[in-house]
């Protein structure tokens, strides 16, 4: 499998040309962002699965009843089987202006086994100043489901306890990004790389004019912009379609330990190094034999316990791994090895230390 499995990414790695990206795709314009929103609610209507007297929701059910000139008596607690304390999250989408409608997902934040047929009672979504931006109701779309018997049996597929409301939120205020006020546009790359930042200054003079973008940084391309929402949003909309030339990423090797799975990028290279991977097995089996005593004799049956216990060791030549200008050299040494997944990150732990690995390897 793991032969299969370097040959494929020798196939789609090795000697990769440059390509030419998007500007777009490679980053993102300072400021042009999404923004977390949360809150605090009261879903109701749940079919016996909700609270089981928490005292914060049946502070919350007050509250909501009391918005209506309802006062509960003193001392009489509602049956919380039907409601559930929940929080609210969702992501306000730049530009967004009140009245548009977003998505809400809602979580349990006490007891509660489901909210499958449940609405949210209408509640504010809060922003990290403080701010209300929108306000969230609507009835919850749950993807999981729960069953109990009554010998304490259960089953649960998937995670009833949260669920989402489509378009559940109405935005009641929007965020000012500052793109038409602020003295330049920035332009911020997803990964840092300083010939990347200069490559795309350099794309955007040429479709400019000379000195309108420099590199401020390994991450962000300062543009210098005329005043104005629209000639600014003409201007974003040219950058973002330009084309350039990426530059190549640093030589990474990536470890899932849990899975076994192994990426290696194609800038990776290899130095001298001599290589010897083997399997050291032991065997213990346990067997029992029945000791029977001579005819006329005083001794009695019994059963003795017999141990053998082996050890064999598999026979690895040393390999020699030359020096490997392209990943499909790194490779052929990895086949010609005969690793399995756990061995290879071994032994890629083991040539990063010895310094025979030019790469950087990371192991999640």
């Amino acid at each position: 499998m793991l032969r299969y499995l370097l040959a494929l990414l020798m196939t789609c790695l090795v000697a990769s040309p440059a390509l030419a990206d998007r500007v777009k795709d490679l980053g993102t314009f300072q400021g042009i962002r999404s923004n977390q929103l949360t809150g605090y609610g009261i879903v109701v209507g749940l079919p016996g699965t909700g609270d089981d007297n928490l005292e914060y929701t049946i502070q919350s059910l007050r509250s909501i009843t009391s918005r209506f000139g309802l006062q509960l008596p003193a001392g009489i607690n509602p049956s919380l089987k039907n409601s559930a304390a929940v929080l609210i999250t969702a992501d306000l989408p730049p530009f967004a202006k009140p009245g548009q409608r977003i998505d809400v997902t809602v979580s349990t934040l006490g007891k509660a086994k489901s909210l499958r047929g449940g609405s949210l009672i209408l509640t504010p979504l809060i922003g990290a100043d403080g701010a209300i931006y929108a306000m969230a109701q609507g009835s919850l779309a749950v993807g999981g489901l729960g069953a109990e018997g009554a010998d304490g049996s259960k089953i649960v597929v998937n995670i009833p306890s949260s669920g989402r409301i489509p378009e559940g939120a109405t935005v009641e205020r929007a965020v000012d990004t500052g793109f038409a006020s602020s003295p330049q546009l920035t332009f911020n790359l997803a990964r840092a790389d300083f010939t990347t930042a200069q490559n795309i200054a350099a794309v955007i003079n040429a479709r400019l004019g000379p000195g309108r973008a420099q590199a401020v940084d390994g991450v962000s391309i300062a543009v210098s912009a005329p005043e104005g929402a629209d000639s600014r949003a003409t201007l974003m909309s040219q950058i973002e379609n330009l084309t350039v030339t990426s530059a190549e990423p640093s030589a990474r090797v990536v470890v899932n330990a849990r899975t076994g799975t192994v990426v290696i990028n194609s800038a990776v290279r290899l130095g001298t190094a001599a290589v010897t991977q083997g399997k050291l097995t032991v065997r213990v089996d346990e067997s029992q034999r029945v000791s029977q005593p001579a005819p006329l004799s005083q001794g009695q049956t019994a059963l003795e316990q017999q141990s053998n216990v082996a050890v064999t060791e598999e026979a690895k030549p040393i390999f020699l791994l030359e020096p490997g200008p392209k990943l499909a050299d790194v490779v052929k040494a990895m086949n010609a090895i005969g690793a399995s997944p756990a061995d290879l990150v071994a032994i890629l732990e083991a040539l990063k230390e010895a310094g025979a690995l030019k790469a950087d390897l990371i192991i999640l």
